[in-house]
């Protein structure tokens, strides 16, 4: 029922729009693109402005009915949804089993480094010696 209620709706909208599209502005006439006496013949002596009107109210109140119809059919609780209606709670996760200690390897043995020479202590610079002033 939903896939007829989809179909209807898609080509109502197709034709709503073309019936709009094909609808001329206020003081415009429809001789401009049927040509100048076409719209006597296609839409009757009172021109097109009757029967476009009623055409565009026909499939608007379509339009309206069948976007209301899925509106319903779609917001019943029966529907299927995306969502689950209940979260599952996740699995315990099993614990790993430790695996055996590796053995430690033996540090490597370095060689003694060379000692290096003790520092010398600089020598402490030298004070000026005072001279004597002569007056």
């Amino acid at each position: 029922m939903t896939t007829i209620l989809i179909a209807l709706h898609v080509v109502v909208c197709v034709a709503l729009i073309i019936i709009v599209l094909l609808q001329m502005g206020k003081g415009a006439e429809a001789g401009a693109s049927f040509g100048a006496g076409a719209s006597q013949t296609v839409f009757g002596a009172s021109g097109s402005g009757s029967f476009m009107g009623k055409v565009t109210a026909a499939a608007a109140i379509i339009f309206m009915l069948t976007s209301l119809s899925l509106a319903y059919f779609y917001g019943s609780p029966s529907s299927q949804s995306v969502m689950p209606s209940t979260v599952a709670s996740p699995e315990p996760e099993t614990p790993v089993p430790a695996a055996s200690p590796v053995p430690e390897a033996p540090a490597p043995v370095a060689s003694p480094a060379p000692e290096a020479p003790a520092p010398v202590a600089a020598p402490a610079p030298e004070a000026p010696v005072p001279t004597e002033e002569k007056k």
